[in-house]
Order: structure tokens, then C-alpha cells, then sequence
């Protein structure tokens, strides 16, 4: 039989029930339907997604690049590349590991300025004194713009690395 202190509690056991029942179709109802401040699920990419646009973004960039070496001759300045032995490089080191070692080769005729015609006039006319003249580049040269390190192991199996031993990328500078 029950008794009396049953039905308030009972009450209370459905109003909490019908309070959750109410709490999960609002969240239901909530989590399906999108805020106005929710990104559009359009923009949102995928891991794979993402990886194909960069793959794809770096196939154009490497054209771009071929297109471009088309128009300079083989003498413009850009970066080579060698495998050398690290002995051979006169750092001091001593391993007969060889290593990839990139520099930079070419002429910068191309990247000659107005300064550079007006000094090579000046040196070639001896406006200049000869103790000046000797110190004076006329013309811009090809160098690194940026560096890699290089990675080894030495004769003790010890790895070394030397920063900014290699070039990256190469620019008329001057």
C-alpha cells in the first residue's frame, strides 16, 4: 500500500524525468540545426583535402618555376648542386662521408643597374685611384640569399652539423 510520503516523491521522480526528456530534445533539436554562427560546412576541408590543394599548389609553383627558367640562359645565376666528401670542403672535419653541397654559379648580366654602367666607365677611364679602383666591385655577383646546414658523421660516429653551409637560393646581390 502506499504511503503517503510516496506521491510527492513520485511527483518529483517525473518532473526530473520530464526535465531531462526536455534537456536531450533540445540538444537533439540544437544539434542538428546549424547557429547563425557555425562556419559553413562548405568550408571545412578534410585532412586529404587539404593535402591534394597543397600537393596541387606546389605542382604549379615547380611550372611556374620551369616556365620561368625558359626565359634565362643557362649563364643566369642559380643554385648547384655536388655531392662532395666532407674532407674535401675545408671545415675541418674528419669523415669521407659525402654530402650534398648546393652553391651558386652565373652571371648577374642581366641585373646590371645604372650604378654598375657608371662604375665600370669610371674604372675604365681611371677616374678612380687605383688603390680605390682595386677595391671596387663593378658588377653585381651571384650569391646565397639563404642557407641550409649539412648533417654528417664524423670519423668518432659522432653527428655534426654545420649551419649555414649550403645554399638554398641564389640572387644577383650588389
Amino acid at each position: 500500500m502506499p504511503s503517503v510520503t510516496d506521491a510527492p516523491c513520485h511527483r518529483k521522480r517525473w518532473q526530473v524525468f520530464k526535465y531531462s526528456v526536455d534537456a536531450l530534445i533540445t540538444l537533439k533539436n540544437s544539434r542538428w540545426e546549424r547557429s547563425p554562427r557555425s562556419p559553413d560546412t562548405s568550408d571545412i576541408q578534410t585532412k586529404g583535402a587539404r593535402k591534394k590543394k597543397k600537393k596541387k599548389e606546389k605542382e604549379e609553383k615547380k611550372k611556374k618555376e620551369n616556365s620561368n627558367r625558359g626565359r634565362h640562359s643557362s649563364r643566369d645565376c642559380r643554385v648547384e648542386k655536388r655531392e662532395m666528401r666532407v674532407r674535401d670542403l675545408g671545415m675541418g672535419f674528419d669523415s669521407d662521408e659525402i654530402v650534398l653541397f648546393k652553391f651558386c654559379v652565373g652571371s648577374c648580366q642581366r641585373s646590371r643597374g645604372n650604378y654598375d654602367l657608371a662604375l665600370r666607365t669610371l674604372l675604365a677611364n681611371g677616374s678612380l685611384p687605383k688603390r680605390t679602383a682595386r677595391k671596387v666591385s663593378a658588377h653585381p655577383c651571384c650569391r646565397p640569399t639563404s642557407y641550409e646546414p649539412v648533417s654528417f658523421m664524423d670519423a668518432t660516429t659522432t653527428w655534426r652539423t654545420i649551419k649555414s653551409l649550403s645554399a638554398a637560393d641564389c640572387e644577383c646581390v650588389g
